[in-house]
């Protein structure tokens, strides 16, 4: 790769892509272009303008990305129910396509003959990002310090901030802090005790959500109205995709609920441990499925939980704009034409509980499942026939394994 002029960098202040910025202008001698996407980080982003010209950038985007994150990204992938490997849902993963697609809108905006992340060479950002960019710009030459340097720690970074003068903020014992990611969804934590997969994380680790321990002795109530499988109210005021998220994530956080410590496999082949916080979310998933239960034949539902783990692997793994998500988000979007109504959820003590469901476009029929009188609505003699037919090949089987 020719040494390129100008570059794109992902930059969100923080320790990694602050001292990546003073190095990508020290070994390449280019100019660098800064991009920070505000994806619901808030106060995160108070200190990255005048850090970036601090350090002599001349181009600087900061741009609030919050309604098209949950619109584009969030809702799709929850009306898919994605959660991976059982337990995740996807807060960083989700983001990077976004992040990568506006960062190579910017390069080729302000002509940049590169772009350049903060992704570690063990992790999955890197493939996220790369992946995207390739969808995106198929010409695209892509830096990646953390492959190229020898500043593999988090120690050597924070010395290397120290001898340029780069300020960064430390923990008050003067450790490292933990890399955390932040957004509309969620919030991340890994590093530091939280590499010792034996280790509890001390309440304060924690950010959004409160202690379910310490959170209101009542339950509280919430009424989430969905259209086409998307939740467009909360208690019947009318929201925008980021306004539903913001309001679950308060109601969440104030009754701890969304906290979750896993060990993933990541994409290159290494175990990770994490603490994640992801309030509103957490709500979300359990509420759309609920309104599923009731507008969703029991195929469709049945063809949408086969299909979700391979649907949150490929965000997992960075094929957002890949040809089988895009065939399998078709699929998936047509399910939710009828997906339509309320969900009540009770919220108590760090737990989510379905407390009602209905919908105009309900398939649950109160004189078919009835224990009363179903006034003939159903014929159960019509059960004997489908067991016996149903039961066929296990008799048969059976027969034969008897001879």
């Amino acid at each position: 790769m020719s040494k390129p002029r100008k570059i794109a960098l992902a930059y969100s202040g923080g320790l990694d892509t602050s001292v990546i910025l003073k190095w990508l202008q020290d070994v390449y001698q280019a100019e660098v272009v800064t991009f920070t996407a505000d994806i619901g980080q808030g106060e995160e982003l108070d200190h990255v303008r005048p850090k970036a010209q601090q350090l002599g950038v001349k181009e600087i985007f900061i741009d609030d990305l919050r309604e098209e994150f949950v619109r584009d990204f969030v809702f799709p992938m929850f009306r898919a129910n994605a959660v991976y490997e059982g337990e995740y849902l996807l807060g960083t993963s989700i983001a990077r396509p976004l992040i990568a697609k506006r960062l190579v809108e910017i390069a080729r905006q302000t002509g940049c003959d590169a772009i350049a992340h903060g992704a570690t060479g063990k992790g999955n950002d890197q493939v996220r990002f790369e992946l995207t960019a390739y969808a995106l710009w198929p010409e695209a030459k892509i830096i990646a310090p953390w492959r190229e340097w020898d500043l593999n720690s988090r120690e050597r970074l924070l010395a290397y901030a120290e001898a340029h003068g780069i300020p960064i903020a430390k923990k008050k014992d003067g450790g490292s802090p933990y890399s955390m990611d932040a957004n509309a969804l969620h919030i991340s934590y890994e590093g530091g005790g939280l590499e010792d997969p034996w280790w509890c994380p001390p309440d304060d680790i924690w950010r959004l959500t409160v202690n379910p321990e310490d959170a209101p002795d009542e339950p509280e109530y919430v009424t989430i109205a969905f259209e086409r499988g998307d939740a467009v109210a909360v208690n019947g005021q009318r929201l925008s995709p980021y306004g539903v998220l913001d309001a679950l994530n308060r109601l969440g956080a104030k009754h701890g609920i969304g906290r979750l410590d896993i060990v993933e496999n990541r994409y290159v082949g290494i175990k990770s441990r994490g603490c994640y916080e992801t309030p509103g979310g957490t709500i979300l998933l359990k509420a759309h499925r609920a309104i599923e239960s009731i507008t969703l034949d029991r195929e469709q539902a049945h063809l949408k939980d086969d299909l979700m783990p391979r649907y949150a692997r490929l965000i997992y793994n960075g094929y957002w704009f890949s040809p089988e998500r895009r065939a399998l988000q078709a699929l998936i979007d047509d399910t939710q034409t009828r997906v339509n109504g309320e969900v009540r959820m009770k919220l108590f003590k760090g737990n989510v509980y379905n407390a009602g469901r209905r919908s105009q476009d309900s398939l649950f029929d109160a004189t078919l499942s009835t224990f009363e009188d179903d006034r003939g609505a159903y014929n159960q003699k019509d059960a004997e026939g489908f067991i016996r037919l149903n039961g066929l090949r296990l008799r048969t089987g059976a027969k034969r394994d008897r001879r």
